[in-house]
């Protein structure tokens, strides 16, 4: 298994190399008449681009190595940043050392020691991270615990057996879903600090999907309403994502949704499925 550090220097080569591509790739989609005609009519290939001069290096290449270094310097800076809040404090200073001990050929560690001392490094950042996934599962349940009690007393809030939390504000007209109906909907989804997670209305088009594919709270929250309804879910963690989350959504969120129900459209039966079937082989053989 690589370990981090192993991963963040070949993160940056890659970004590097790939940084490298895209500017050879521009270069090469360049048009004829950005290169030099040459007095037989053919075309000269263009001349690279040089890197615009700031004045403060001797020479572009010098320049390049600096912005380079630069580059390594922010994204390293930014590891650094990560690990800290896992509890890890690492010193710069001697990192910075350690870099210029390796240009000099002079490491204090050889190779087995390195390798050793970043696999022990490795084991330790996962339980690090494993801790706080913990400890932020523990205090999202808490805040989501806070807020659902809070959403409770509001007038209209209504609380189902499982847990669900729910405000209708417009009832619509027709029937309620069914877990097998397809369902059209604009939202906007928040945890209960206001982050906003996704939102269909930024998306400028609305979601579609079988009502019962998707979280248990949605399935159930749905069938409160109807076609051109509108309702709040606030849905705890047991019938969203619970102690797993997903990007965007810690472990053990409470979300909140606002939901627009546009359009019902009820699972096309086994019966309708054959009639539709025999009236389109009928048609068919018609045309014969």
């Amino acid at each position: 298994m690589k370990s981090l550090f192993k991963v963040t220097l070949l993160a940056t080569t890659m970004a590097l190399a790939l940084n490298a591509t895209q500017v050879m790739a521009a270069d090469a989609a360049k048009p004829a008449d950005a290169a030099t005609v040459t007095t037989t009519g053919e075309v000269a290939p263009a001349k690279p681009a040089e890197a615009p001069s700031t004045g403060k290096f001797k020479n572009d290449d010098e320049q390049v190595a600096y912005a380079l270094g630069v580059q390594l310097g922010r994204y390293m800076e930014n590891s650094l940043d990560e690990q800290e809040k896992l509890g890890i404090k690492l010193d710069k200073d001697v990192m910075l050392g350690a870099v210029k001990d390796a240009f000099a050929k002079q490491s204090k560690l050889n190779d087995s020691d390195i390798e050793k001392t970043l696999q022990g490094f490795e084991v330790r950042v996962k339980a690090s991270a494993q801790a706080k996934m913990e400890q932020d599962a523990k205090e999202n349940e808490a805040k989501g615990v806070k807020y659902a009690e809070t959403f409770a007393k509001e007038k209209g809030a209504k609380k189902t057996e499982s847990g669900l939390l729910y405000k209708v504000e417009k009832e619509g007209t027709g029937e309620a879903p069914k877990d097998s109906d397809t369902v059209v909907v604009n939202y906007k989804g928040t945890l209960t600090d206001g982050t906003v997670f996704d939102n269909s209305y930024d998306r400028g088009e609305p979601l579609s999907f079988r009502l019962d594919g998707v979280i248990p709270g949605w399935t159930e929250g749905l069938k409160h309403i109807k076609k051109g309804g509108k309702i709040k879910l606030v849905i705890p963690p047991a019938l969203a994502y619970g102690k797993n989350g997903v990007p965007g959504i810690p472990a053990n969120s409470t979300l909140v949704f606002d939901v627009e129900l546009l359009d019902v459209k009820p699972a096309v039966k086994a019966d309708d499925k054959t009639e539709k079937a025999a009236d389109e082989a009928a048609a068919g053989a018609k045309a014969k």
